[in-house]
């Protein structure tokens, strides 16, 4: 009988169910997005329900289209889990019901809490326990916000009454019809509840947020069985619910990044690197953090994390605000009609600086402008300042792992750009392979699904499914060294 397993992504902004064969191949797809809620300035919220129901018809959409293309073939169906990191739910276990919109990753309204605690000195407490900076970004904020501000909320979680979980928590509990509350350890690292030296949640660091045991979920590796589903009667008989891990962690899978040393790079609006440093969790240099990587095939893999805020948006911003092309895709054949970036060098920071600067308030800036300055070296630099800004942070990942990196894997929009490429792979000197993978965070859920219910046993099994498409290699270029230090001296004029 066949094995057909479908995989459910929920992202910041929609929730896709994706259905993938015994070989990794993708065969359907289907995507329901939901609302975004911004009822304050830097707030930003999700309806949880909502979410939970756009799922349930997603995978309703998805069985339609198999029902019409693969109904004479019987096939044996699974559920897989990958979804966006750190987004906060707190709901009522006899209701059901959440106590008020889930607070999303995203949202700062846990700002002043962190600046506090940084003040009180537990930064250092909370890195060396968490591998995490003291960031809103992680959901123990969100979490308090609410027990604190939601009326009787505080009462009812001191009687037990309340349950919290990561989105992922929060739909296996409703899949389940309130049977299994659990989550995996790579959502649990994004928290700033649990330890990634003893695996499990921190009564310190608990007590540090006034958030009460008996809300936290069980915790599982990646590659678990979670329970079993009908799917609200998509399914007239339950499926097994198994696989399941944070998205970028899902990346990470998904690029067969099984090594110490091998990383990933996620080209979006914003990009994701994710390096696997081995089965030891170490302390994260300056500006990046900690996280279990995976936990699969009994052992964890752990990872350092930085996140950058503009790249595929500043190719974006180029098109549609500056309308120098009518689409990023026009760029490179401009960018390379000119041997260099005449000296320009541009510095994104539309949102700010990420990882590993992390200087909030600084605003983009262009250097280097003359009147020889043409609209091919401003083309230029844009697709040089993703580069740049990768090796920022793929250097100091490399210092701290003890030397270069195997290669990166890459995924995305922008990968389709050679020069970029190349010169990414010239600028790190390390290969930069470009597989066809489009769902990465899917396809690794769908091998932690087949981890759980033996349809491979190693990692060698599935190392095959990743279809490189192109590998870049580093290539002597001039005056590498003096781009790079002219990207650093722009940056240095920026940053306080």
């Amino acid at each position: 009988m066949a094995q057909r397993i479908i995989a459910i992504d929920q992202s910041t902004s929609s929730t896709k169910a994706l259905l993938f064969d015994e070989e990794c191949r993708l065969l359907a797809r289907t995507n329901v997005d939901h609302k975004q809620y911004y009822p304050q300035t830097g707030w930003v919220e999700h309806d949880a329900e909502e979410i939970y129901q756009n799922m349930i018809e997603a995978i309703r959409k998805l069985m339609a289209e198999v029902d019409l293309h693969y109904s004479l073939v019987p096939h044996t169906f699974s559920l897989a889990i990958t979804n966006q990191r750190e987004t906060a739910v707190v709901w009522n276990k006899t209701t059901g019901k959440p106590i008020a919109n889930a607070v999303v990753w995203q949202d700062t309204r846990g700002a002043e809490l962190c600046r506090q605690l940084r003040a009180d000195g537990k930064a250092e407490m909370v890195m060396q326990k968490s591998g995490l900076l003291i960031d809103p970004n992680f959901s123990a904020t969100g979490i308090k916000w609410l027990l604190d501000n939601v009326e009787g909320a505080r009462e009812f979680a001191s009687r037990g009454d309340l349950l919290m979980g990561t989105i992922e928590t929060w739909l296996i509990w409703k899949l389940t019809g309130g049977k299994i509350h659990a989550t995996d350890y790579t959502n649990a690292s994004r928290t700033m509840l649990f330890n990634i030296h003893t695996m499990q949640w921190d009564d310190e660091l608990l007590q540090l947020f006034n958030i009460p045991r008996s809300m936290m979920p069980e915790l599982k590796p990646c590659d678990a069985i979670y329970g079993e589903t009908t799917c609200e009667g998509v399914f007239s008989k339950p499926i097994q619910i198994a696989g399941v891990l944070g998205d970028s962690h899902g990346a990470l899978v998904g690029q067969m990044c099984f090594e110490k040393g091998s990383g990933k790079v996620t080209y979006g609006t914003g990009s994701s690197v994710m390096v696997n440093i081995g089965e030891e969790p170490q302390q994260a240099p300056e500006g990046l953090v900690t996280s279990v990587g995976f936990s699969a095939l009994g052992k964890t893999y752990y990872g350092f994390e930085g996140n950058i805020y503009s790249t595929g948006a500043t190719l974006k911003w180029i098109a549609d605000q500056l309308q120098l092309v009518g689409h990023p895709a026009e760029m490179e054949a401009l960018a390379t009609s000119v041997e260099d970036n005449g000296g320009v060098y541009i510095v994104p920071a539309f949102s700010g600086l990420g990882a590993p600067w992390w200087q909030s308030d600084v605003k983009g800036a262009v250097f280097g402008l003359t009147f020889a300055t043409t609209k091919a070296h401003f083309l230029r630099a844009a697709l040089e300042s993703i580069a740049y800004q990768i090796k920022d942070l793929v250097d100091v990942m490399a210092r701290a792992t003890g030397g270069s990196l195997k290669e990166i894997a890459a995924d995305g929009g922008p990968t389709k750009n050679h020069f970029l490429m190349q010169f990414q792979a010239d600028m790190l000197d390390t290969p930069v392979v470009c597989t066809e993978v489009d769902d990465a965070s899917a396809l690794g859920a769908v091998i932690m699904n087949g981890f759980a219910r033996g349809i491979w046993k190693t990692f060698e099994d599935v190392r095959g499914f990743r279809k490189v498409t192109q590998t870049y290699h580093s290539q002597p270029r001039a005056q590498k060294e003096a781009l790079y230090q002219g990207w650093r001296n722009a940056v240095k004029q920026l940053i306080k």
